[in-house]
């Protein structure tokens, strides 16, 4: 008995021992096939699971893009250019008289009117000479008259035999010599004048005024070389003003033709479109005034200026401007919203959709900047649907469901 159970029934062991052993043994085994039974279970729910995710999922719908065909529109060509502003006319105020500096009558940096009195030096060195020379007036007047009654008398006494004739010419020479010092006397009135007119000196034009280079209570050195007088200030006018630019001779070749491309229809444009260093846009429209008569052997370019209207003052010579100059009339181009083009590298591409709603990449070659719109001169046709909205979900070879949009032109310049 003891071989057949484990461990063995002592001697006098009840058998009911044994069989609490044997249920014992019993449970042990169905525990051990409850947890078979769970770890099956469990596998079978991972290959479930793993079968469900295996399954291929549903393809997004794509996504929505707004595209429109390239906009036609009447356009000329321009060339880019930079420049420096000028004045039209610019002054520097010297005195004509010397003399002590006794009144300023202007703010430093102010805008002055033609005839405003600027400065005054004292006048009264003037004012004596004036009297002076009016004075002399007098007695010129004096003389004349006295030769012209002697003449009279010895005219008379000529006719009457009582006067030679070296007498009558002497009267004669007399005379002659007063209304002389007569004329003299006037000019140096006249001239007395203008010196006191000097010792007041007044705006030549309207402008901007500078500062004052002297002070009242210098001397100043006046007279009719201006190399040797004293300067005061200056003055530059502001509306209208110069825009002053070079161009290279290929520019100048290009523009040339233009010009020769006159016909009886229509005339050459020669307007200017300017824009300010703090402007995006050429709001500023002037004309080409003058082109010089040669090109500097040196840079090989030829200086050129326009003329602009500067009627809020805003433009101080001296300032720089991007400028632009017309090449050739109105011909019709494609424009896109430059916002829908994109850069790759040194290229610069638009995203077209095919007919069946792929997005094909096309490389274009751009022209100038209309407001927001940029001319496209080679590189897709008139039909081909440009995508200028949804860039962002727009990838080459993917497909994109389209929407119909427009491109709005841009405003016509003033």
């Amino acid at each position: 008995m003891s071989g057949d159970l484990y461990p063995p029934i002592a001697s006098g062991q009840k058998v009911a021992g044994a069989k609490r052993y044997g249920l014992l043994t019993k449970g042990l085994a169905g525990a051990a096939l409850a947890v078979v039974l769970m770890i099956g279970g469990v596998a079978t729910g991972v290959i479930h699971l793993g079968t469900q995710a295996a399954a291929p999922m549903a393809a997004p719908p794509p996504p929505d893009v707004t595209v429109s065909i390239p906009l036609r529109t009447k356009r000329a060509s321009w060339t880019g250019f930079t420049g420096q502003f000028s004045a039209v006319d610019r002054v520097e105020i010297r005195a004509q008289v010397s003399g002590y500096l006794t009144e300023i009558h202007f703010t430093d940096g102010q805008i002055v009117n033609k005839g405003d009195l600027l400065f005054v030096i004292d006048p009264r060195p003037y004012e004596i000479a004036l009297e002076q020379a009016k004075a002399g007036l007098q007695t010129a007047q004096s003389s004349l008259e006295l030769a012209d009654q002697q003449l009279a008398r010895t005219t008379e006494l000529k006719r009457s035999a009582f006067a030679s004739g070296e007498a009558m010419d002497q009267r004669v020479q007399a005379q002659r010599g007063a209304q002389a010092a007569l004329e003299q006397a006037k000019a140096s009135v006249r001239s007395a004048e203008l010196n006191l007119e000097f010792s007041r000196i007044t705006a030549p034009q309207s402008g901007r005024i500078s500062t004052h280079r002297v002070s009242i209570g210098n001397l100043i050195t006046g007279g009719q070389n201006g190399g040797a007088t004293t300067l005061l200030t200056t003055i530059v006018s502001l509306d209208p003003i110069y825009l002053d630019f070079d161009m290279s001779e290929a520019d100048y070749l290009v523009y040339q033709r233009y010009l020769h491309s006159r016909s009886d229809k229509k005339d050459i444009d020669q307007s200017v479109e300017a824009a300010l260093s703090d402007e995006e846009k050429f709001t500023h429209r002037g004309t080409l005034n003058f082109i010089d008569n040669e090109m500097d052997r040196g840079s090989g370019t030829i200086h050129a200026r326009a003329r602009l209207p500067n009627k809020d003052l805003l433009i101080a010579p001296g300032q720089f401007a991007r400028l632009r100059l017309p090449t050739s009339s109105d011909t019709e181009v494609l424009v896109v919203p430059d916002s829908a083009i994109s850069a790759d590298q040194s290229r610069k591409m638009l995203m077209t959709v095919a007919p069946d709603g792929t997005v094909v990449p096309k490389m274009v070659e751009t022209g100038g900047l209309d407001g927001d719109l940029r001319v496209i001169t080679s590189g897709i046709g008139p039909n081909d649907k440009v995508i200028i909205n949804g860039l962002m979900r727009s990838r080459p070879g993917t497909k994109v469901n389209p929407k119909p949009g427009t491109i709005t032109p841009a405003p016509a310049r003033g």
